[in-house]
């Protein structure tokens, strides 16, 4: 299966091609060249628009008093429900001061206290403070500024920008030496072309566009993973979408990329109420406000319907200078005419970070030859059934390092592409707003069979309305169409409530659903799936 494209009309070669500048992208653009191999860096659109910098809350790690790896790796395990990789996640608790503290060397500031030692503070699912912020509520935007300026200035690191990636290219032994992309430029690579490399990464980021509301920015579209699928490789715990629970709510019309409201501000003292002032979630779990993001959001969804309302509220009284500490989201209140140090802040959860993805080895390796990927579009199994806070940037880090260290070893010689032809698809980019909308319906963060399988109905019928014009909005919504198909079908035969997935009609935790669900796309563009025991001891 591949996209509908114009052949390419021109050719560029690295060493190691990097798709995606998130954070991801970034560190193992810069940690290959620190092995002295060449880079070409793709990015969808400006270099800096992925969903790093929108990272308000900070970066998790055990750097403070007190505080241990195993400590971090047990508040890991317990966010994930029973489906992490308990090795993957000592990888990163492990590894991660190092890894913070390389990237601290590379430029990247952080709050510090009065005494001048780096400010912690602390989220959901966390028994210790050990969140790093930047400008206090701007760590995402910080990490971007400092990395963007190590990779422009390393003259061994090419960056193409406004650039779509399509399709793997594999060679005769079935390997991936390339993609195909389409670049909206000028001269000799505008339009579609192809990249070669003896290597190719993905750091594409999430996939949150698939519903109607998300904290995603518009260039989440998931296309790295729906390029793996295209391309043979397997993909994993992908029906796990964990649902923000404090996003702003604008109104029942609201669509797009919302305000998000970091938990760090309930890490500094702010709390959940009703519509009539009482706090819900005091009994609902042993750590309150700040319970790990899959039971606030339970909860929040819970209170909502109770009350038959759109909404609950944030309460960030007892915030000290709120103004101050969390300036960004400050301003995003005051620019919806929301005052929070003397409103209550209306919030419901929204679709924000996808556990699973491409499937991973311990050195970010797929199941396909030559392909890897890293950050949110993969899934090393660190986060299980749901992410622990702050994790996400740590694990951007972390295996990115260890994706240079395997192809320091493993890097082979290029490959040269032979034709793709299986079949092509393209879809409608009018079918993408049906496509969110069903998505948020029937898969959100309440899901039984019955809304599942009316999810999967809508998206049979979308499947018909192709489109024989390739663009940009096509290749994207026919990805989008693809990421929904897998998230439905695995949410439909994950028959319980773990983590992320609730399902209404299966309310229990069950042991014998201690499995991940693999799926693949074969030749045809059927999607295939198989069980794999996880074994979290």
């Amino acid at each position: 299966m591949k996209l509908l494209a114009p052949s390419p009309g021109w050719t560029i070669k690295s060493d190691v091609i990097i798709v995606g500048s998130g954070i991801a992208g970034l560190t193992t653009a810069l940690q290959v060249r620190a092995n002295g191999l060449s880079v070409l860096l793709v990015t969808k659109a400006r270099v800096d628009a992925g969903s790093t910098k929108w990272a308000q809350g900070g970066i998790a790690a055990a750097l403070g008093p007190g505080d241990s790896p195993a400590e971090h790796e047990e508040d890991t395990i317990v966010a994930g429900a029973g489906l992490c990789d308990v090795e993957a996640v000592r990888i990163l608790v492990s590894e991660g001061p190092g890894a913070v503290e390389r990237l601290i060397a590379r430029g990247a500031v952080f709050d510090r206290s009065i005494s001048g030692e780096i400010a912690l503070t602390r989220e959901g699912g966390h028994h210790r403070n050990r969140i790093l912020h930047a400008g206090g509520d701007a760590t995402g935007a910080e990490i971007s500024r400092a990395l963007l300026a190590a990779v422009t200035q390393d003259e061994g690191i090419e960056l193409i920008e406004n650039a779509l990636v399509l399709d793997a290219l594999v060679d005769d032994d079935g390997r991936v030496c390339g993609v195909t992309l389409h670049v909206i430029g000028q001269g000799s690579r505008d339009g579609v072309g192809r990249a070669l490399g003896r290597a190719v990464i993905l750091g594409t980021g999430g996939l949150g566009q698939v519903f109607a509301q998300t904290t995603n920015p518009p260039v989440s579209t998931g296309d790295g993973v729906a390029l793996a699928l295209r391309a043979g490789a397997g993909i994993a715990d992908v029906e796990f979408i964990q649902f923000h629970p404090t996003v702003m709510w604008l109104g029942n019309n609201a669509s797009g990329q919302q305000p998000l409201i970091s938990e760090a501000v309930r890490g500094e003292g702010a709390v959940l109420v009703n519509d009539a002032g009482v706090r819900f979630m005091q009994g609902a779990h042993e750590l309150a406000d700040l319970a790990p993001r899959d039971v606030v959001a339970k909860v929040i969804m819970r209170e909502m319907i109770k009350n038959g309302s759109d909404h609950v509220w944030l309460d960030v009284s007892e915030v000290s200078n709120f103004p101050e500490r969390f300036p960004t989201i400050y301003q995003s209140c005051l620019d919806h005419n929301i005052d929070p140090t003397k409103d209550l802040i209306p919030v419901a959860p929204a679709a924000h970070y996808a556990s699973g993805g491409v499937r991973v080895n311990l050195f970010g390796h797929s199941s396909i030859s030559g392909l890897y990927a890293c950050g949110e579009t993969a899934c090393t199994g660190v986060h299980g059934a749901n992410r622990l806070a702050s994790n996400s940037l740590l694990e951007g880090l972390v295996f990115a390092a260890r994706i240079a260290d395997d192809l320091k070893v493993n890097l082979p010689a290029q490959g040269e592409p032979v034709e793709n032809n299986s079949k092509s698809i393209l879809l409608d980019p009018a079918i993408r707003t049906d496509i969110a909308n069903a998505m948020s319906k029937g898969a959100g963060v309440i899901r039984t069979r019955e809304s599942l399988e009316e999810v999967l109905a809508t998206l049979d019928q979308l499947a018909k309305r192709t489109s024989d014009q390739p663009c940009v909005e096509a290749w994207e919504v026919t990805n989008l169409h693809c990421l929904a198909n897998v998230l439905v079908r695995s949410a439909l035969i994950r028959e319980e409530t773990r983590g992320s997935h609730w399902r209404e009609d299966f309310p229990k935790l069950l042991d014998s659903w201690q499995q991940r669900i693999l799926q693949e796309m074969d030749i045809a563009g059927n999607y295939l799936h198989n069980l794999e025991k996880v074994i979290n001891e």
